[in-house]
């Protein structure tokens, strides 16, 4: 069976054969047309093809042209033909011209300056540019232009110098654009067409001057000898061509549109825009002639359009008259009031280029800009949204956002993710006063509120934490959105955040601005707002934590809610999103079994360092990064936190506990979480103004020589990365240095002093509040004085537990310059427990006027073997210069 298949098959392939070796191209493409399927395409050409072969075979010359035909046609179909190009090389061996043209087309189509069988027709070429049929020598320029290789152009380019020089305009045009090629490949040899191309700029015919000019500009690009070489000696001619192009009379071989040869105008200006570059005198004998097109050229036309944009571009390309260019950027803004989209995007492209030339003169079609950014097409409303950012500055501020603004509330959805982002970064940039910021903060809150970024909140926060003169009016303002929007995630997790921490200023209305209308909104109003955010994007695991977090605020600042809050918060107990359901059960343990500490967890959030965060923002990528790397180097005495307020190290965990390195002393304060505990162990090294000089025992050497005391800064090796950041204290310290004795190695290993039961309240024994109103056990002593600081500890002892003091720390400033940015740090060994209160401010006044405290918990845990032994550190600046004191604390009295 399959001996009479393929009998069949070889009978058809051999009539199919037959019936194509004679057919000609017209044939062949009708039958390849007239397939229906691929399968009988391929079974048409390969016949096809197989006929070929034959034919080349039998070497029959009468079929070689027709042969080639249709072999070109069967390789633009993608079908392989490497197998006829040899048949090339002989049609162009060949003395008729029909021969030579198919031949020259095929080698054009089916060979690259890649194939060596290329060099075999370098001889060819050769004879055919000097043959005396210019029909001929232009198939030969022709291919040398489209395949010639470097080796070609070697060997070629006299025979291509001297065509140039020729009376036939079609053979000087095209031995011009042959002699692109040629300069391309080797960029050596441009010296030899710098005089031939200056001398075809002389010529009448159009097609000559356009190859004569992109050969000019090919020349510049190759070669700046020849770029100086064109500036001398073809500007005239340029300008001269340009001058009778645009003044010409109508002629029907050049007109387009009305106007004479819109591509020559262009040629010209692109090569006068390359010569007028960082020149000034090619530029100033441009000015003339550039002002007469700009003015003189048909704006209502595609033709005259492309030759004032191309105008544009040369004027601002080289060094123009101010003039000139206010002229060039007018005509750009009558191109944003065509109707051509293309029209207006280009311009727009051009005037963002622009504006860094001439700003006054783009400023001055602001409102057409602006009302680009509402057009229609989404391409034109982003790229001028982008001219517009870069149009704003402190005196048109105010006016262009209220414009976007405006456009915001009609929008599309998919543009205004792109406009609340510049809307963002304008209002932040170029913000004069903070009230003003605040405003258009909230309406863009209130109107994208969905398309505002995180990154933009905590800005806003921030800056709400700094004004507080503002808070009053914020949270007042926020609390009337939040009725009106609350769909906008970003404006409602901002609200919240106000509320929770202000809502004592929305109830009692306080710091009203001058014109603000007074709301009445009672405790259970605030309540009432904060649950209907919290059932509205319950789903949002980060906007439900702050509802939680703002509840369990407003349950401290307005007691009479606080059943109410309760009942709020248990409802989440069982919430599918695990973040929620914890924070539920603990806040409800909060409120049921923490009533006496409440009000002090749940304080004001301290004033967050705006300067510090925005550094941070500044250096941090768009891309998700971890808290190591956002938080920054501090330089030796670059201490810029206030105290309170906490930060993360950039210090890894390894290093943390790496006690016997020679690094900076660490501080020991307390935080919320023991890693954070952690992150705080290295201090920050600096330049100490003053050590105070204490005697030493045996103890205190060791101890001093655990926390590097015994050397200068500068000798302890690299300072320490973490910043000493004391917050509320929490109730069990963790003990970090371990039992510190003479005969005792330190131990890197983190123990907590006391085991806790799985079902101990971390919160249980914590009292509400340090009182400093018992009676003083020991006497006050001086814990240091150098010349410019004095510290007092006063010292009570807490009932019921021996091993416990509190420590009273006062700060006076000896000097008559004021501090700020006062820090104060300390150290203890590891069988001491510490736990740092909030300072009562970080500013101490000169001359001993006022003092700042701060209270220090210390649990001596090997009570009556080791006595007490602090280190501590005070970092603060004089007139914005950072300074940093330190000493150590030994005459603590006995007992402790």
């Amino acid at each position: 069976m399959d001996t009479v298949e393929k009998i069949v098959e070889d009978f058809a392939s051999d009539i199919a054969m037959s019936s194509f070796s004679g057919t000609r191209l017209r044939d062949m493409i009708r039958a390849i047309r007239a397939c229906k399927t691929a399968a009988e395409e391929r079974a048409v050409v390969r016949c096809e093809c197989a006929a070929i072969r034959t034919a080349i075979s039998e070497n029959e010359p009468a079929l070689r042209h027709r042969n080639m035909a249709k072999l070109m046609f069967i390789h633009m179909l993608g079908y392989p033909t490497h197998f006829a190009q040899m048949e090339c090389l002989k049609l162009i061996a060949a003395a008729g011209y029909p021969e030579k043209r198919v031949g020259y087309l095929g080698l054009m189509l089916l060979l690259d300056e890649r194939q060596e069988v290329l060099m075999l027709v370098t001889n060819s070429l050769k004879q055919d540019l000097n043959h005396p049929n210019q029909f001929i020598v232009g198939l030969a320029l022709c291919a040398l232009g489209n395949i010639c290789s470097a080796e070609m152009a070697r060997d070629l380019s006299p025979e291509v110098e001297r065509l140039m020089r020729s009376r036939e305009v079609n053979t000087k045009k095209k031995a011009a654009l042959c002699s692109i090629r040629i300069v391309r490949k080797v960029p050596d040899l441009a010296e030899n067409f710098m005089a031939l191309a200056a001398s075809l700029l002389k010529e009448k015919h159009h097609g000559v001057l356009i190859s004569a000019i992109q050969l000019c500009t090919e020349l510049c690009k190759a070669s700046k000898d020849a770029l100086e070489y064109l500036r001398k000696n073809c500007i005239e001619g340029l300008v001269r061509i340009l001058r009778d192009v645009s003044n010409s009379s109508y002629a029907p071989e050049y007109d387009v549109s009305g106007i004479a040869d819109p591509f020559l105008h262009i040629r010209v200006l692109k090569l006068m825009r390359i010569l007028g570059q960082g020149d000034a005198n090619c530029s100033e004998y441009m000015n003339d002639i550039l002002a007469q097109v700009a003015t003189k050229t048909e704006s209502n036309k595609n033709a005259g359009n492309a030759i004032l944009y191309e105008c544009v571009q040369t004027i601002m390309g080289i060094e123009a008259t101010s003039g000139l260019r206010v002229l060039a950027i007018n005509i750009l803004g009558r191109f944003l009031s065509n109707r051509d989209n293309n029209i207006r995007y280009v311009a727009l492209n051009m005037l963002m280029r622009a504006i860094a030339v001439d700003a006054l003169a783009v400023q001055r079609h602001r409102t057409t800009i602006l009302e680009c950014v509402k057009d229609a097409d989404a391409s034109i409303r982003k790229r001028a949204l982008e001219l517009v950012f870069l149009l704003v500055n402190d005196t048109n501020v105010k006016p262009l956002t209220k414009e976007l603004i405006d456009y915001l509330s009609i929008a599309d959805p998919d543009f205004k993710g792109d406009l609340t982002s510049k809307i963002c970064s304008i209002v932040e940039k170029f913000s004069q006063e903070k009230l003003w910021y605040l405003d258009q903060m909230f309406k863009v809150l209130s109107l994208a509120g969905n398309h505002v970024k995180d990154d933009v909140c905590h800005a806003l926060i921030v800056v709400l934490s700094n004004a507080s003169e503002l808070q009053g009016y914020s949270v007042r303002s926020l609390y009337k959105a939040l009725q009106a929007y609350g769909k906008q995630g970003s404006l409602v997790r901002v609200a919240v955040w106000c509320i929770g921490e202000y809502g004592e200023m929305l109830v009692n209305n306080v710091g009203m601005l001058d014109g603000e209308e007074k709301i009445t909104v009672t405790e259970s109003d605030a309540v009432d707002a904060v649950e209907i955010a919290l059932n509205r994007h319950s789903a949002d695991a980060t906007t439900g934590a702050m509802c939680l977090v703002a509840l369990l605020k407003l349950s401290s600042r307005f007691p009479s809610t606080s059943e109410r809050v309760k009942q709020i918060v248990a409802r989440n107990k069982e919430n599918v999103v695990l973040e929620l359901q914890q924070r539920s059960i603990e806040f409800s343990s909060i409120i049921q079994r923490h009533q006496s500490i409440r009000s002090s967890l749940l304080e004001r959030m301290p004033v967050l360092d705006e300067a510090s965060y925005l550094v941070k923002r500044a250096t941090a990528t768009q891309a998700t990064i971890s808290a190591n790397k956002l938080a920054p180097t501090v330089a030796p005495g670059g201490l810029k936190l206030p105290n309170g307020v906490a930060k993360p190290t950039s210090a890894p965990l390894a290093d943390l506990l790496d006690l016997s390195s020679d690094g900076a002393p660490a501080s020991t304060t307390t935080s919320t979480t023991p890693n954070d505990f952690l992150q705080d162990l290295l201090g920050i090294g600096g330049v100490s103004t003053s050590t105070a000089g204490v005697p030493s025992t045996a103890s205190t050497d060791i101890l001093m020589d655990l926390l590097s005391i015994g050397s200068s800064p500068s000798q302890n090796g690299t300072p320490g990365q973490a910043e000493s950041k004391p917050v509320h204290a929490v109730p069990e310290a963790i003990d970090l240095l371990g039992s510190l004795s003479s005969t005792t190695s330190v131990s890197a290993e983190i123990k907590p002093t006391h085991s806790v039961s799985q079902d101990m309240d971390l919160l249980d024994g914590l009292s509400s509040s340090t009182s400093f109103s018992e009676k003083t056990v020991h006497p006050s002593i001086t814990a240091f004085q150098s010349t410019t600081l004095k510290i007092t500890f006063d010292f009570k002892r807490q009932p019921g537990n021996a091993r416990e003091t509190t420590i009273h720390a006062t700060f006076t400033n000896l000097t008559s310059c004021t501090y700020t940015d006062f820090i104060f740090q300390a150290a203890v060994p590891k069988f001491i427990q510490l736990k740092l209160d909030p300072a009562s401010g970080n500013t101490v006044p000169a001359n001993g006027n006022g003092s700042v405290t701060q209270g220090l918990n210390v649990t001596n845990n090997q009570q009556g073997q080791k006595p007490l032994a602090m280190r501590i550190r005070m970092s603060y600046k004089v007139n914005g210069e950072d300074r940093l004191e330190q000493g150590q604390v030994n005459n603590f009295p006995s007992g402790l």
